[in-house]
């Protein structure tokens, strides 16, 4: 039998990546030549450009957590969006209004801990990437 805690990662895994795909990358996915046009240049790299390194953090890798492939990897791109979300682009926001506070909070979690138990990553990925903490 598995653990509560393997559980609670899948069901916290599950959330929070169809969370992050249905509110953020979805909208950004179907609408990308309006998001193109609103999407602010970031780091001196275009607006498409930023706008598809956006839809990678927030589509592709919800669904890799989803799956429970690569946890600790596939959170890293979505920790950086967050916090470019959080401190360049809304600056003014507080976390009161935004979403990326909680969301920082909930994906650090995921990173830290890894995908528990129950995952297709345990089955596939080898000693080596569970060793050096990718996956």
């Amino acid at each position: 039998m598995h653990s509560p805690i393997d559980w609670a990662l899948l069901f916290l895994r599950s959330t929070s990546a169809l969370l992050l795909l249905h509110v953020h990358g979805l909208l950004k996915l179907l609408r990308f030549s309006q998001e193109t046009q609103l999407m602010k240049a970031l780091l001196g790299l275009g607006g498409v450009v930023t706008l598809c390194l956006a839809i990678f953090a927030e589509v592709l890798c919800p669904l890799v957590i989803l799956l429970g492939m690569c946890i600790r990897t596939a959170c890293l791109p979505i920790l950086m969006a967050l916090l470019v979300s959080l401190l360049l682009v809304h600056p003014d926001w507080s976390l009161a209004e935004d979403q990326a506070g909680w969301l920082l909070i909930i994906f650090t979690t995921l990173a830290i801990s890894g995908p528990g138990f129950v995952a297709l990553g345990r089955r596939f990925a080898g000693a080596r990437a569970r060793a050096l903490w990718l996956c």
